[in-house]
C-alpha cells in the first residue's frame, strides 16, 4: 500500500476534503526500490514542495508514471491540492511514453478540476501534445482552456503547427477556420502561417483559394517567402499551367537572392520545387535549372544538384539523374555515394546496364566504392548481358577494396553467372580464381555452383564437386547441397540416383532431411510421372516424423491430379490435409483446377461453396479459376453468380476476373454474329 510506503496520516478525527481532480488507478505494480529510504520520514500532506518534488522524480528520474499518478490520486484522497507543476510533470511523463491520449484526458480533467495553470506552461503542454500528431484532440484541450482562460492566446509556433496538422489530415476547412480565429484573438498570422494553409489548399486541389490567399498575404503587406513561391507553383503546374508556374518560378529566383532571408527556407524551397517538377513531369525544366542554376548563391551548387539526382531516381529517371552526373563533374563537384549508388542501381533495375557501368568506370577517378548491394546488381546486369569481360573487372576492383569479405565477394559473382544458365566454364574459372588467389571456398560457394551446373543441366560436372566435397577437399556438403544435387538429378530423368541420395547417402553423411528437401523430391517425381514413387516419399516423410506444409500438400494435390488420379487427390484432402489444418490458397487453388481439368465444374462449385460454409475465406485466385472454366464451357449465368458469391464474402473483382469475364461476352458475340451496341 502506497499509505504505508509513505507514511502518510490518515487523519482519523475528520472526513478527507475530496479534490475533484482525481486520476483512475493505474494497474502497474511496479515500486523503486530506492524510495524505501524515505520510509522513516513522516511527511503530512501539507508539506506540498516535499510531494511536489518526489512527483517529479518519479515521472524524470524514474520515469515510473504510473506510480506518479498513484501517488497524486492517493494524496488528492487526503486533503491535497495538486498545482500546475504535478500536473506539468504528470503530462510531459505521458507524452514520453507515446501516451498521448491519456495526456490530452489528463490535461482536460485538470481544466474541469478548475486547475489552470499559467500562459508559459499551457504553452509547453500544448507543444508536448502537439506531437501526438492528433490535431482534433489537441484542439479540444486548446478550445477547453480558453473557455477557462478566456485571456489565454496559444504562441504563433503552436497556431502554425496546428494549422499544418489539420491541413496533413485534408481537414483545410478547420485549418482555415483557426487562421480566422487567431486573428480575432489578436495573434497575427505570419509568412509561416499563410504558406502552410496555402499548402493546405494545394493538396486539396483548390489552387483558386490558394491564390486568393497569396494575393492577401501581399495586401497585408507580408512578403512572401521562396517556400511560399515554391508551393504554389506546385499546385499551379500540377494544374497543367505552365506559363505562370514558369513566370512564378522566375520570382521565386529573384526572391532567393535576397540575403536576408533564412538559407534553410531558400534550400527547402529548392528542394519542393524539384520533387514538384520530377512528380509532374516536368523534366526539361529540371535540366533547365541544372544547366542555368539561376537560383544563384541562395542555394548551392552542390545541394542543388544532389537534390536533382535524388528526385530523378525517385521519378525512375536515372538516365536523366546520370546527365546532371555529367554536368556535376564537369563543374567540378563530387557527387555524393548514396546518389551514385541510387543511379547504378536504378540504371541496371531498367535494363541500363552498360551505362551504369560507364559510371562505375568514371567514379573510380574520384574515389568512387560501390556498396556490396550495387555490386550485385551491377554484376547480375552484365552477365544477363553477357558481358563477362566487364563483369569479371568489377568483381576485381571489389576483391582490390580493403576488409572486404572476399568469399562472399565471389558468392555474389557466381550466383550472378547462374542467372544465364549457359556458361558452366566460367563457373569452373571463378572456382579455380578463387583458389589460385587463396580464398577458400565455402560451403555457399560450392552449392552456388552445383546450382548452376544443376540448372545448365550439367549433373555430372555437380556431382563431380559433390564427390570433392564428401572426400574432404572442400568444404562438407550440407542439406542444401544435397537438396540441390537431388532436384538436379530428377531434373534429368535419374530417378533411382535422386532415390538414393536421398534415402542412403544423406543419412550415411549425418544429414536428415527436411520438408524443403522432401518437397523439391515430391515435386521432381511428379514432374517425371512417377506418382507412386512420390506417394511412397510422402509416407516415408511421414513415417521420419518430417511435418508437412501447405507446399508439400499443394505438390502433391497438383502431381496426383495431373496424373489422373483425382479421386485419389480427393481422398488424400479428405483424409490428410482437412484432418492437419495446414492447408491455404494455393491448396484450395490445387485441387479447384484439377476439378475444372477433369471437367468436374459442379463438383468444383460445392469444394468451394463448402470450403466457405467451413468458416475458410477463399481469395480471388480460387474464385478466378471458377469463373474461367465457367467462360470457357459458356456458361455466363453460373459465371455471374459466383462472382455474386465472391463478392458476398468481401471480395472484389480484379483486372484478371474482368478480363475472363471480357473473353466471355467476345465468345458470345462471335457465336450470335453481333456487335456492341454504339451506346
Amino acid at each position: 500500500m502506497i499509505l504505508t510506503k509513505f507514511k502518510i496520516p490518515l487523519f482519523p478525527k475528520s472526513t478527507p476534503t475530496l479534490f475533484p481532480f482525481s486520476f483512475q488507478f493505474s494497474t502497474s505494480s511496479s515500486r523503486p526500490s530506492h524510495y524505501h529510504h524515505h520510509q522513516q520520514q513522516l511527511e503530512p500532506v501539507t508539506n506540498k514542495p516535499f510531494w511536489t518534488k518526489k512527483i517529479h522524480d518519479l515521472c524524470t528520474k524514474h520515469r515510473n508514471v504510473d506510480e506518479a499518478l498513484r501517488l497524486l490520486d492517493t494524496l488528492c484522497l487526503h486533503g491535497y491540492q495538486p498545482d500546475s507543476l504535478n500536473i506539468s510533470s504528470i503530462i510531459h511523463a505521458l507524452c514520453d511514453s507515446n501516451r498521448f491520449a491519456e495526456a490530452h484526458n489528463r490535461f482536460l480533467l485538470a481544466l474541469s478540476s478548475h486547475l489552470i495553470p499559467d500562459e508559459r506552461t499551457c504553452n509547453v503542454l500544448i507543444a508536448r501534445l502537439l506531437h501526438s500528431k492528433t490535431p482534433h484532440s489537441t484542439f479540444d484541450v486548446i478550445r477547453s482552456l480558453l473557455k477557462f482562460k478566456p485571456d489565454f492566446v496559444p504562441s504563433i509556433t503552436k497556431f502554425n503547427r496546428l494549422i499544418d496538422q489539420f491541413c496533413t489530415d485534408s481537414s483545410v476547412n478547420i485549418a482555415h477556420w483557426l487562421f480566422l480565429d487567431m486573428k480575432n484573438m489578436g495573434q497575427f498570422p505570419n509568412a509561416v502561417t499563410y504558406t502552410t494553409l496555402i499548402n493546405g489548399y494545394i493538396r486539396i486541389g483548390d489552387l483558386g483559394f490558394a491564390l486568393k490567399l497569396f494575393d492577401e498575404m501581399r495586401d497585408c503587406g507580408m512578403f512572401p517567402n521562396s517556400l511560399t513561391y515554391s508551393v504554389l507553383i506546385r499546385g499551379v503546374f500540377r494544374k497543367r499551367d505552365v506559363a505562370y508556374g514558369v513566370e512564378l518560378m522566375d520570382k521565386l529566383w529573384e526572391r532567393m537572392k535576397d540575403e536576408k532571408e533564412d538559407p534553410a527556407v531558400k534550400a527547402a524551397a529548392f528542394a519542393n520545387l524539384i520533387d514538384c517538377l520530377c512528380r509532374e513531369g516536368y523534366f526539361n525544366e529540371v535540366f533547365r535549372i541544372a544547366e542555368s542554376m539561376p537560383q544563384g548563391k541562395g542555394v548551392s551548387e552542390e545541394f542543388a544538384y544532389s537534390h536533382m539526382i535524388d528526385s530523378l531516381c525517385k521519378a525512375g529517371r536515372n538516365h536523366a539523374a546520370s546527365r546532371v552526373i555529367y554536368l556535376m563533374r564537369k563543374k567540378g563537384f563530387v557527387p555524393s555515394l548514396l546518389s551514385y549508388n541510387c543511379i547504378i542501381h536504378g540504371l541496371c533495375t531498367e535494363g541500363g546496364c552498360m551505362r551504369a557501368y560507364q559510371l562505375f568506370e568514371e567514379g573510380i577517378d574520384f574515389g568512387y566504392l560501390p556498396s556490396e548491394y550495387t555490386y550485385k546488381v551491377l554484376v547480375e546486369g552484365l552477365c544477363r548481358e553477357s558481358d563477362f569481360q566487364k563483369a569479371r573487372q568489377v568483381l576485381e576492383f571489389m576483391l582490390n577494396k580493403k576488409a572486404t569479405d572476399r568469399t562472399r565477394i565471389y558468392n555474389i559473382y557466381l550466383r550472378a553467372v547462374c542467372l544465364m544458365n549457359d556458361n558452366p566454364t566460367e563457373l569452373l574459372n571463378i572456382l579455380v580464381s578463387m583458389l589460385q588467389n587463396q580464398c577458400q571456398p565455402d560451403v555457399i560457394t560450392l552449392n552456388t555452383v552445383i546450382n548452376g551446373f544443376c540448372k545448365m543441366r550439367r549433373i555430372e560436372e555437380a556431382l563431380k564437386v559433390l564427390s570433392d566435397m564428401m572426400n574432404g577437399k572442400f568444404s562438407a556438403p550440407d542439406v542444401v547441397t544435397f537438396t540441390t544435387v537431388v532436384s538436379g538429378l530428377l531434373d534429368v530423368g535419374r530417378t533411382q540416383e535422386a532415390l538414393d541420395v536421398l534415402t542412403r547417402v544423406m543419412p550415411e553423411r549425418g544429414c536428415r532431411p527436411g520438408v524443403v528437401t522432401y518437397n523439391a523430391v515430391l515435386r521432381g517425381l511428379f514432374k517425371t510421372q512417377h506418382a507412386n514413387e512420390a506417394m511412397e516419399v510422402f509416407n516415408c516423410m511421414v513415417n521420419e516424423d518430417v511435418t508437412a506444409d501447405s507446399t508439400t500438400y499443394t505438390i502433391v494435390v497438383d502431381g496426383l491430379c495431373q496424373s489422373g488420379r483425382l479421386e485419389e487427390a480427393k481422398r488424400f484432402w479428405d483424409a490428410v490435409i482437412w484432418p492437419s489444418q495446414i492447408h491455404d490458397h494455393f491448396v484450395y487453388a490445387a485441387i479447384l483446377k484439377g476439378l475444372c481439368h477433369a471437367g468436374k465444374f459442379n463438383q468444383a462449385c460445392h469444394f468451394l461453396y463448402e470450403l466457405v460454409d467451413s468458416g475458410v475465406t477463399p481469395n480471388i485466385v480460387n474464385y478466378n479459376i471458377l469463373i474461367d472454366k465457367a467462360c470457357k464451357l459458356g456458361l455466363k449465368k453460373e459465371a455471374y453468380q459466383i462472382l455474386g458469391e465472391m463478392r458476398k464474402n468481401g471480395l472484389e473483382p480484379d483486372a484478371v476476373t474482368w478480363r475472363i469475364l471480357d473473353k466471355l461476352h467476345c465468345n458470345v458475340r462471335k457465336k450470335f454474329g453481333t456487335e456492341d451496341s454504339p451506346l
